[in-house]
């Protein structure tokens, strides 16, 4: 059985997806991009300010279904310069325990929705 996980404290879906879905103990979230929930402007000032908005905006997710970064277990970020990796990375590194840090992957795409610089989803487990 699956259960749709929503929050207004996050940007809505733009399209046929939810924002996440629980399936048994298992989160799977849809990637977030850097929309401010609050006007739904893109935050593009920074690539560090793009990737805490965009974090910021998983942790509402997560929190929606009572969860924690510390329930997240696997990652996909998903860049649009390689080159900006450190920087997205030292941002990212903030939101998580070194030490039981989620497996994860980056990846370097061609195009990300909106033309934005960073994309991230993840699978949490409680």
């Amino acid at each position: 059985m699956k259960k749709i996980i929503t929050t207004d404290k996050a940007p809505a879906p733009i399209g046929p997806y939810n924002q996440a879905v629980l399936s048994g103990n298992t989160l799977y979230t849809s990637g977030q991009i850097a929309f401010n929930p609050e006007n739904g402007e893109l935050v593009l000032d920074t690539i560090e300010i793009e990737t805490k908005q965009v974090m910021e905006n998983m942790k509402e997710v997560l929190a929606a279904a009572e969860m924690t970064f510390e329930n997240v277990v696997k990652t996909s970020i998903f860049i649009s310069d390689m080159n900006n990796f450190s920087k997205i990375n030292s941002v990212y590194a903030q939101y998580f325990n070194e030490a039981t840090a989620p497996a994860r992957e980056t990846v370097e795409v061609a195009n990300l929705p909106k033309f934005v610089n960073v994309e991230i989803s993840m699978i949490a487990v409680k």
